[in-house]
């Protein structure tokens, strides 16, 4: 009894699978699988500036690689953004890539290689706090 119990344990551990790739970023899809490569991620997309983020969840954030594909993607996010710095929640697939030796930025990147939906964000989340700096003059 003790062996087939200890069989069984062992078989379960043997099939779970750590998702982490050789950059150390744990991996999470949603079911759309495809042997090319490509993870999807699905989270929220801001680009103002000529710069994109996209955070999934509430503790990965990760850069966007300006390319074809973001500018595509910025494109569509515009008919749903009320202000310049609004996110959109957004479905794509990409490659991650760490961030080259000796340059800023995030630790990974995802560069985009397909866009599978874009949608509105909730509105109560999109607000920002938009600070101005008003100049003074001394006397």
């Amino acid at each position: 009894m003790k062996k087939i119990l200890l069989l069984c344990v062992g078989l379960a551990l043997l099939g779970c699978k750590d998702t982490k790739n050789e950059t150390g970023v744990e991996e999470t899809t949603t079911g759309v699988s495809a042997n090319d490569g490509l993870t999807l991620f699905a989270g929220e997309y801001i680009y103002y500036a000529d710069a994109a983020v996209l955070q999934i969840g509430s503790s990965s954030i990760y850069g966007v690689i300006l390319n074809e594909k973001t500018k595509e993607l910025n494109a569509l996010a515009q008919t749903y953004k009320e202000e310049p710095t609004d996110g959109v929640l957004v479905q794509v697939r990409g490659l991650i890539v760490p961030k080259p030796e000796g340059e800023e930025g995030w630790p990974n990147s995802i560069e985009i290689k397909e866009i599978i939906s874009v949608k509105k964000q909730n509105s109560d989340l999109n607000k920002a706090v938009i600070l101005e700096q008003k100049g003074y003059v001394e006397d």
